[in-house]
């Protein structure tokens, strides 16, 4: 005969030790409960995309409109100070050898598609979502380029590429927010703490930091501009 089965106990200080111990482990895990929802950053993406191919799509008519009648002139020349002339005439709004916005009119579509199929709840791979965020990325660096073109170069300011600089600065923030997030980039708790929760207050203070720089640059236009 076999004597009765012997269980053991565990001490309660020990499982509530490894119940914490698993609780932390899965609070600090941005892949496993990850704090952005894709539905939500899927539609985000799809708002932004389209202002931006807005803007792109109506600088590329005016750019054209412009090309075919060197007499006419754009709708987004309001003034003196606001004026998209001359950066579509500068070799810096054609950086590859074609107008800029036609790089918008092919990026945009593709942001959108991303946030369509994101607010079906698909989860985009790894692999994609870097290379959707290299590509902003280097796009984000242009668009400080032909902020600094704006400012200091040609000091005038360009209606339409001032949306498209508005859309790409929450596009990026959110893009590297949901890539630290979903741990397509590594990140400790911090960067989540900075980036994923407080994205908010970082996209407000980029925005801060690009009015303070166009008005400080372009302060003497201002004066100009309000005096004529």
């Amino acid at each position: 005969m076999t004597g009765p089965t012997r269980t053991t106990a565990v001490p309660a200080d020990t499982a509530e030790s490894v119940l914490r111990d698993t609780r932390a482990e899965f609070a600090s895990d941005g892949r496993t409960r990850p704090a952005m929802n894709p539905r939500t950053l899927g539609v985000w993406l799809v708002v932004l995309g389209l202002i931006g191919l807005w803007a792109a799509a109506d600088l590329s008519i005016e750019r054209y409109l412009v090309l075919t009648d060197p007499t006419y002139v754009p709708s987004c020349s309001v003034s003196i100070f606001i004026d998209c002339g001359p950066a579509m005439g500068s070799w810096q709004g054609r950086l590859l050898g074609f107008p800029n916005p036609f790089l918008g009119l092919g990026a945009f579509p593709v942001v959108m598609a991303t946030g369509v199929i994101m607010a079906t709840g698909w989860r985009p791979p790894r692999w994609y979502w870097r290379a959707l965020l290299s590509v902003t990325t280097v796009a984000m660096g242009m668009i400080v380029f032909l902020v600094f073109t704006s400012v200091h170069e040609l000091a005038r300011l360009c209606p339409y590429c001032m949306i498209v600089w508005a859309v790409m600065v929450p596009l990026w923030v959110l893009q590297i927010s949901y890539a630290v997030d979903s741990g397509a980039l590594p990140g400790g708790r911090r960067m989540r703490t900075v980036l994923v929760t407080n994205r908010a207050f970082v996209i407000l203070a980029v925005y801060v930091a690009l009015i303070v720089w166009v008005v400080v640059g372009l302060w003497d236009a201002i004066v100009q501009q309000i005096q004529g």
